[in-house]
């Protein structure tokens, strides 16, 4: 093992400097894939540093050395974006007691959206993003940026306008985007009495944690996916309840 404590010092610092980046990116594909890079890098520098000061090789430390700060370097260049939104999302810093309030509002909105849709059979899809990002959906769909509100939500999903055919990704307490296309669930289990709206639902929800809720514009039924699961006919105060107790458990922010 590394004798000089000034090694387990550059290991700590290491681990420390991993999770506040990985807390930056918490939300975003790219912070799923940097965890799994992330812990083998440290574990291939806690292997090459008990090697290189067991057996003394000092110039292909200097080598691994080298390349790791090249690595890091690298890292930053490829998720840039991903950094900026961390550090936007850590610059906001809210309050607890005031996100709890937006995070009640944000349901509370989205309830009220899907009842009014139902009744009206409008066909509607709203994601609710996790952990995992949704941010190669929200760049292919069409940006909003807006507050949640239920009168915004019914207006988009309304027959013939522009944003109407695809889903809306709600981020941070806001409608990221419309338009959004999500991948198909190609799993045989799956009704084939759904339609391409309840299957999209499903789809993404296989691939992400997110939590998606849809309006049937058939029967006019509402209904929430989670986990490649779809939990069907949900009243307003059944969706208030599994929004509440699975947006912010599955991965909500």
């Amino acid at each position: 093992m590394p004798s000089d404590p000034r090694d387990f010092i550059e290991i700590a610092l290491i681990f420390v400097l991993l999770y506040a980046v990985l807390r930056l990116m918490q939300g975003t594909i790219a912070g799923t894939v940097l965890r799994g890079v992330g812990f083998f890098v440290l574990l291939s520098l806690f292997a090459a540093m008990y090697a290189l000061s067991y057996f003394g090789l000092t110039t292909i430390g200097a080598i691994f050395k080298y390349l790791l700060a090249v690595s890091v370097t690298a890292l930053i260049i490829i998720f840039q974006p991903e950094l900026r939104r961390g550090l936007l999302r850590l610059g906001r810093n809210p309050l607890i007691g005031k996100l709890v309030a937006r995070e009640t509002s944000v349901v509370e909105e989205v309830v009220k959206a899907a009842v009014a849709l139902a009744k009206d059979q409008i066909g509607a899809l709203i994601a609710f993003e996790g952990r995992v990002g949704l941010e190669d959906f929200v760049r292919a769909g069409v940006l909003v940026d807006a507050a949640v509100r239920a009168e915004l939500i019914q207006t988009i999903f309304w027959p013939g306008t522009a944003l109407h055919d695809g889903a809306i990704v709600i981020r941070d307490e806001r409608i990221a985007a419309g338009a959004c296309l999500f991948p198909l669930t190609d799993n045989p289990e799956v009704s084939r009495h759904l339609g391409t709206r309840h299957r999209a639902a499903i789809g993404v929800t296989e691939e992400t944690d997110a939590v998606c809720v849809v309006v049937s514009e058939e029967t006019g039924t509402i209904s929430v996916t989670r986990d490649g699961k779809i939990t069907r006919d949900c009243n307003e105060e059944k969706l208030r309840t599994l929004l509440r107790a699975t947006w912010r458990k599955g991965g909500g922010r």
